[in-house]
């Protein structure tokens, strides 16, 4: 188990680090948008998978609260992206 669990951390790891330089580096507002919903999921993959291997469900609020912030900055970004492309002549 402890073979399973290093191989999972080290996967979200190198994964979060790379949308981190995504985030980072992303040359527009909708490519920082992506990332950080990528993020968002990491996070949520590793406390479902810790949830897993541990067998108790207490990180679900934690995940319904994850998941709502990601839905809502996906919208707050895409209502924004419109509303700027509309003002462009």
């Amino acid at each position: 188990m402890n073979v399973l669990l290093l191989a999972i951390m080290v996967v979200f790891g190198i994964a979060a680090i790379l949308t981190i330089v995504r985030i980072v580096r992303g040359p527009s507002i909708l490519d920082r948008a992506v990332a950080s919903d990528v993020l968002l999921t990491e996070v949520m993959c590793v406390l479902g998978a810790e949830m897993a291997i541990n067998g108790h469900t207490r990180n679900i609020p934690v995940l319904l609260i994850i998941a709502a912030v990601g839905v809502f900055g996906s919208i707050s970004v895409a209502r924004f992206v419109a509303r700027r492309d509309n003002t462009t002549p």
